[in-house]
């Protein structure tokens, strides 16, 4: 994990692209039992973090996160704002100007994935992005120090947004629709999984490349 935020504007574009790439996919989903402005939102919080890119490229770690934090919360709309922007800011609290290890950060996103929980009164298993971040978050913290960790998160965060299509929903427009709620993967946790997944990847070529 690298511990300058000097990467951050890279990892910014490779979200935006992912779910630029995925932005057809993630809508049908969102249609089938949401709002439909799922990717929308997303696109917009993601626009006003890549304006900041190289503010935030100059801070260290916690500010930056904190800042990141406000950002998507005051532009992203729905629920996607708020419990992202949540995840961000605990992350922040909780890294107490540590530096940003792959041990530390999956200490820190795992009592950021806890604030989340608190913040949207849910949990795994109810067919929302925390059926992505929960098993991540677990995952990531026993095994912070494997060699094949991204690969193993990757793994997971797929096997978490596929498992939401047998779920019926609890949380959001989509609990609305009870039983027929069944058979479709909530768009939330299948947009988590893409930009964790593209994060990742772009983290394990940088750890491969040679200097």
């Amino acid at each position: 994990m690298p511990n300058t935020t000097a990467l951050l504007p890279s990892l910014i574009q490779v979200v935006a692209k992912a779910i630029e790439n995925n932005a057809i996919e993630l809508t049908e989903l969102d249609q089938a039992i949401g709002d439909g402005d799922h990717v929308t939102n997303l696109q917009r919080g993601i626009q006003a973090l890549m304006a900041q890119s190289n503010e935030l490229s100059q801070l260290d770690w916690q500010a930056a996160l904190q800042k990141m934090g406000m950002t998507v919360m005051s532009s992203i709309g729905g629920a996607s704002g708020s419990l992202y922007g949540t995840l961000f800011l605990a992350m922040s609290k909780n890294l107490n100007n540590q530096p940003l290890t792959l041990t530390t950060f999956a200490d820190v996103f795992l009592k950021g994935v806890e604030a989340v929980k608190q913040r949207g009164k849910a949990d795994k298993g109810e067919k929302t992005m925390l059926d992505v971040l929960i098993p991540v978050a677990e995952q990531l913290h026993q095994n912070a120090n494997a060699p094949d960790v991204f690969e193993q998160v990757k793994q997971t965060a797929i096997t978490g947004a596929e498992s939401t299509r047998a779920m019926v929903a609890t949380k959001g427009r989509a609990s609305f629709l009870g039983e027929r709620s069944q058979g479709h993967i909530d768009a939330g946790a299948k947009s988590s999984q893409v930009m964790i997944c593209a994060i990742v990847d772009t983290l394990s070529e940088k750890s491969t490349a040679p200097p």
